[in-house]
């Protein structure tokens, strides 16, 4: 297969890296897209490093038979705990992840030399200090506040975006920066762009630049297909399989992207 034709692969545990896929299609309109949600699984921020990077190998695996020509790992807690092991199965297949290209926002666009930036995460993101440690290779001054935020990864499964549930527990959660002068604040997991109107309600400071890492993402995979010639001006299809839950998935993600999904499968034999 023409390389220009072949699928870009994205994957995350559940519907959270819709915004990724969403993102994506909206900067690449004519690629094709195979999205794997690993509903069965969910949520990854509670596991172990290890157990993460046993699924991260199998959906890879899975995307690589798929014949894709680009991965992204719409994940943060895979970003930070096994993007490494991603790169080396992939191969040639190049790989993008979340953290770096959220990173890389923060570098293109804070105009502050000495910043503090906020992180919002998994507790498994949070621990790794995975975007700490990026963002002090960055910057030689710079302060970074970390938040873990286990509960809203299951309210956005839920489908609870808009509810009190999901306002009481972003208050909760945001009051770790209440004594900070945020300069950015980084949704460090990709079903937290969801709450991201909630987020900018909830702030502090209405300045505070928030950083979408599937926007992030979308950009860079855009800029590396046309710098490489490998931009698809054809497709546009968008396959979605899951390891459990379809017709949940479809309920949830169809409400998000605002329109119907035609092909959604669901995989649980990963030999």
């Amino acid at each position: 297969m023409n390389n220009q034709k072949r699928p870009i692969g994205i994957f995350d545990s559940g519907i959270g890296g819709l915004t990724v896929a969403k993102a994506v299609k909206e900067a690449l309109p004519h690629e094709d897209i195979i999205y794997f949600g690993d509903t069965a699984r969910v949520p990854y921020g509670i596991k172990s490093e290890e157990t993460v990077r046993m699924y991260a190998m199998e959906i890879t695996q899975f995307l690589l038979d798929k014949g894709v020509k680009m991965i992204l790992i719409a994940c943060n807690t895979v970003s930070a705990s096994a993007k490494e092991d991603v790169v080396r199965l992939a191969g040639e297949v190049p790989v993008l992840d979340v953290i770096s290209s959220g990173v890389q926002t923060i570098k293109e666009e804070l105009r502050v030399s000495e910043p503090t930036v906020g992180v919002i995460g998994t507790l498994a993101t949070v621990r790794s200090e995975a975007y700490k440690k990026a963002l002090e290779s960055t910057y030689s001054q710079i302060q970074v506040v970390q938040e873990a935020c286990p509960l809203l990864v299951p309210l956005a499964e839920e489908g609870w975006i808009d509810h009190a549930v999901a306002r009481l527990t972003l208050e909760h959660y945001l009051q770790a920066f209440q004594d900070q002068s945020l300069d950015a604040i980084i949704l460090g997991c990709t079903h937290y762009p969801l709450f991201k109107p909630l987020i900018s309600e909830l702030l502090s400071s209405k300045e505070t630049l928030i950083i979408d890492s599937a926007v992030s993402i979308a950009r860079t995979a855009k800029d590396y297909l046309e710098h490489q010639d490998g931009c698809n001006n054809q497709g546009g299809s968008f396959s979605c399989y899951v390891s459990d839950r379809p017709q949940r998935f479809q309920e949830l993600a169809e409400r998000f992207l605002g329109h119907e999904l035609s092909h959604i499968e669901i995989v649980r034999d990963w030999t």
